[in-house]
């Protein structure tokens, strides 16, 4: 099976104060995207990976001496949007990965993994998700989008804690954005994809209650906490490093 990556990074990190892309800030001595673009090849499950970038795009490229393959997102609305502007770069692909470009701690052999259960399986989706033992252990996750199951286990949705009732933010599992799609699917029905949400964005998690809705089975493979960390502030780089320094130490 032929896969692509799709990295998505044209998040500016307003949040962070930084003056340079969020996937650009130095985590561990390293930009946040270079340890994912490292993982993905690593993996050896795609060549070189496809690149959201914004309008930074020079300096995001530049990390990479100019030897990344990028595709602009002119207009941030949303990672559905975000995908769907990657559909030429990723032409002739059986499946498409989409990976955070703020999720540095992702491993080589959990996407070969992720590859693997894809292609074993054989749906038009499969995903990774992250159970925490408490939101006081892990506040970094506490507005996550939960994953809502049903009444037998299955995937039903991803609720963006925003758009979440009460019973369902007390979840705990949530979506760390890591997603394998069938490729012919997923051209056929992101541009479904509408923005009635609190944020008025093209979400690509609505992608899993249309494929329930057509009848199909979500696939999903549980990783660790301390994998799914995605970077957004200061606090988050630290427990980051902290992570990296036990794996590596």
């Amino acid at each position: 099976m032929n896969f692509r990556f799709i990295i998505m990074a044209a998040g500016r990190g307003t949040r962070m104060g930084a003056d340079v892309p969020k996937a650009l800030v130095t985590v561990a001595g390293k930009p946040i995207i270079q340890h994912i673009y490292e993982s993905v090849t690593e993996s050896k499950v795609d060549g070189i990976p496809v690149i959201v970038v914004g309008h930074e795009r020079t300096k995001l490229c530049a990390a990479f001496n100019g030897e990344c393959e990028y595709v602009v997102q002119e207009e941030q609305l949303g990672t559905a949007h975000a995908v769907m502007v990657c559909k030429d770069a990723v032409q002739g692909a059986d499946a498409v990965i989409v990976l955070n470009g703020d999720h540095p701690l992702v491993s080589a052999v959990t996407l070969r993994k992720l590859a693997e259960l894809h292609t074993r399986v054989g749906g038009v989706l499969t995903m990774m998700t992250t159970t925490v033992p408490s939101f006081e252990e892990w506040s970094i996750y506490s507005h996550w989008g939960r994953v809502v199951r049903d009444a037998h286990g299955h995937i039903i949705a991803i609720r963006e804690y925003k758009d979440a009732m009460q019973s369902e933010q007390e979840i705990r599992e949530v979506n760390p954005s890591f997603f394998c799609f069938d490729a012919s699917w997923l051209w056929e029905n992101i541009g479904q994809v509408k923005n009635y949400n609190a944020n008025n964005e093209y979400y690509l998690t609505d992608l899993i209650e249309l494929a329930v809705a057509q009848g199909h089975e979500i696939t999903s493979m549980s990783i660790s906490p301390e994998e799914a960390v995605g970077i957004n502030t200061q606090a988050e780089v630290e427990i980051a490093e902290r992570i990296l320094s036990k794996r590596n130490g």
